[in-house]
């Protein structure tokens, strides 16, 4: 009896905890529904919202669309409205127009007795016209010193007018008022292309810079390493040499007289054209020559000097990675120095040589300086307008002098420069004191 009691018990107990194992599994799966019931509702109040914002989105995309096309037709009806201004006739007069031009602000503080001045050295104002593709004029006027009168030192003159008649690469026709094509700085005298505050003193006393030619030659492209120039111009005035400005005074500015025309001419040499080099290697190799007369006054009124002139030039520019070179030299001969006078020489001689080195890192060039560049240079130049006097006439030690230039020039762009420069002056006569420069020169 007590057996059977024992077994109704434990089975009491077994089915018991039976019962709540199974409520226990039944629960624990409703728990897991909801959670994935709730899951799924989450997941749709998401895609709701993503879909909500995607309309959103659509309707200001089209509403922007709708803005575009307007402003589209609106544009499109101002330029129907323009269509015939000659601003947009690529033909029109008004296009074929080029206009230009540079300029130089000088500080000098000088020991010598030119004394301490500012000085707005050049404004010049370039103008051109295309009548055709190969009927061309190209004009410089310029203002020097900033004030025109007699005896006040400044000038208004055309530096440059004549016509380029393209004809092919290898003939080609200028005529008119040209720059003479000696040396380097006559014909590159730009601020931004060349070095120092003042141009080198070999482009002032030996071939006197700017220095312009009336008369009409050919130019042209012998091969794509070799390039000429030829002109037959007016001569100059030699009555207005002298012992320290040598043949600078007898350029003509106004009407030049043709009683005495001259030749000049030039050839240029480009060693690299047709090959490429490392290093950034570029070269040019320049000879250039005058000769003529020197019985030539304004408006035809002629000193009567029975005499002729012959001028001899080289010149080169090189550059190399960051160095930049470049020189000239050349020897004058003047026949009828001695009827001349004025301490004129029969003979000048002048050379220059100059080195450049451009630090400016490129990691510098950035933000307003990403276009900048900056150089250290240094340049010699010798010079002697009394070189050799005619038989009798006394050597002026004045006429025979060096100069060495030290500076920087700093590029904000490659049109904008500031220039510092010290200049150590000697001369065989009278020291002409040495000098401190500040300059800014710019073209467009």
């Amino acid at each position: 009896m007590r057996s059977i009691l024992v077994w109704l018990w434990l089975t009491t107990v077994t089915a018991s905890l039976m019962t709540c194992s199974a409520a226990h599994a039944e629960e624990q799966r409703s728990d897991a529904r909801d959670e994935k019931i709730e899951a799924l509702e989450q997941s749709l109040r998401d895609l709701n919202e993503q879909l909500q914002q995607l309309k959103t989105q659509q309707r200001e995309e089209q509403l922007l669309n709708e803005e575009s096309r307007e402003k589209i037709a609106e544009v499109s009806v101002r330029l129907d409205e323009v269509d015939d201004s000659p601003l947009w006739d690529s033909s029109s007069w008004l296009n074929r127009f080029t206009m230009g031009g540079y300029g130089e602000f000088h500080a000098n503080f000088e020991e010598g007795p030119s004394g301490d001045q500012f000085d707005i050295h050049r404004l010049v104002l370039y103008l051109g016209y295309d009548f055709n593709d190969w009927i061309k004029f190209h004009s410089e006027t310029e203002i020097e010193h900033a004030f025109v009168t007699d005896g006040a030192g400044g000038e208004l003159v055309i530096e440059q007018a004549y016509f380029d008649f393209l004809l092919s690469d290898l003939f080609n026709v200028r005529a008119g008022r040209i720059l003479t094509p000696l040396g380097i700085i006559n014909q590159k005298h730009e601020p931004v292309t060349f070095y120092g505050v003042e141009r080198p003193s070999f482009a002032q006393f030996i071939i006197p810079s700017t220095w312009s030619s009336d008369g009409i030659g050919l130019f042209g492209n012998i091969s794509p390493s070799l390039k000429y120039q030829a002109y037959v111009v007016n001569g100059l005035n030699g009555s207005k040499f002298n012992a320290l400005s040598g043949i600078r005074a007898g350029r003509i500015k106004e009407r030049p007289g043709l009683h005495d025309a001259a030749f000049t001419g030039r050839l240029d040499y480009f060693p690299f054209a047709l090959r490429e080099v490392p290093f950034g290697q570029w070269l040019r190799l320049g000879v250039s020559t005058y000769a003529g007369g020197i019985d030539n006054g304004n408006q035809g009124k002629d000193p009567g000097i029975n005499g002729d002139i012959q001028i001899y030039s080289a010149d080169f520019e090189y550059t190399v990675s960051r160095l930049d070179f470049r020189g000239a030299v050349a020897f004058e001969s003047i026949d009828g120095a001695e009827q001349i006078g004025n301490g004129t020489a029969e003979e000048i001689f002048g050379w220059y040589l100059e080195g450049a080195y451009r630090f400016w890192p490129d990691k510098w060039k950035t933000g307003k300086l990403r276009n900048s560049d900056a150089a250290f240079f240094v340049r010699y130049d010798d010079f002697d307008t009394q070189y050799s006097m005619p038989s009798g006439v006394p050597k002026n030690p004045n006429g025979d002098r060096n100069e060495i230039t030290v500076g920087m020039n700093f590029y904000l762009t490659p049109n904008v420069v500031l220039k510092a420069d010290y200049q150590f002056r000697d001369s065989e006569g009278d020291d002409p004191g040495d000098a401190v420069n500040f300059g800014i020169g710019w073209v467009f």
